[in-house]
């Protein structure tokens, strides 16, 4: 994983964009940020760009395709899958259904509530980058 990759936000909220573009360069990350309202732009980007992604932020409810049908068709293309992206949903959604179909149903390396509280989205934030900043991957540098 190309820890200077690009991270790749799946948010339709345009609120949700500011305030996590806002909070993002308050933790002082130095990547770019690509962000998609709908997770077929967002799979188009990825088919299309040679640079390897640092990790892709996803909410669950989007209009058309759903986030879980988005990481879905990912886990379905082995070109996406040899990547090794990581996938974290990060949705205001903590259905517990919906928790457990996206860990027992396909790939994904996390599942996070977007809390209303900025310190704690803060913190998830955080803790959400050094995490994959830290961990070894198969696309590791």
């Amino acid at each position: 994983m190309a820890k200077s990759g690009p991270i790749v936000i799946v948010e339709d909220d345009i609120d949700d964009q500011e305030i996590i573009t806002d909070l993002l360069q308050e933790l002082k990350v130095a990547n770019k940020l690509v962000f998609f309202f709908k997770c077929t732009d967002a799979y188009h980007y990825l088919k299309a760009s040679a640079q390897q992604p640092f990790v892709i932020l996803c909410d669950i409810n989007l209009p058309g395709m759903n986030g879980l049908d988005f990481k879905r068709q990912i886990d379905d293309d082995q070109e996406l899958r040899q990547k090794s992206i990581p996938f974290i949903f990060f949705s205001t959604s903590d259905d517990k259904r919906i928790v457990i179909e996206a860990f027992t149903e396909m790939t994904v390396q996390g599942y996070f509530k977007k809390s209303s509280s900025i310190p704690e989205l803060k913190k998830v934030l955080s803790v959400i980058i050094d995490y994959w900043k830290l961990s070894k991957h198969p696309n590791s540098d």
